[in-house]
């Protein structure tokens, strides 16, 4: 039982390792963007406009008002 509790352990913090890894490969380009003033501009609306139609989407289907 010794074991299993190790394991649970050690593959717990390989998961959170592995999510931190994805999350810093998949933004790394976004953020190498937002260092140029044009980009941010537009990366701006685009996030923005991007976060306002899932709320709404969202919204819609929950049937809130």
């Amino acid at each position: 039982m010794h074991t299993l509790g190790d394991n649970i352990i050690k593959f717990t913090k390989f998961f959170i390792a592995v999510l931190i890894g994805f999350f810093l490969i998949t933004f790394n380009p976004i953020f190498r963007l937002l260092k140029q003033p044009k980009n941010r501009l537009i990366i701006t609306i685009l996030i923005l406009g991007l976060a306002v139609s899932l709320y709404q989407i969202l919204r819609l289907m929950l049937g809130t008002n």
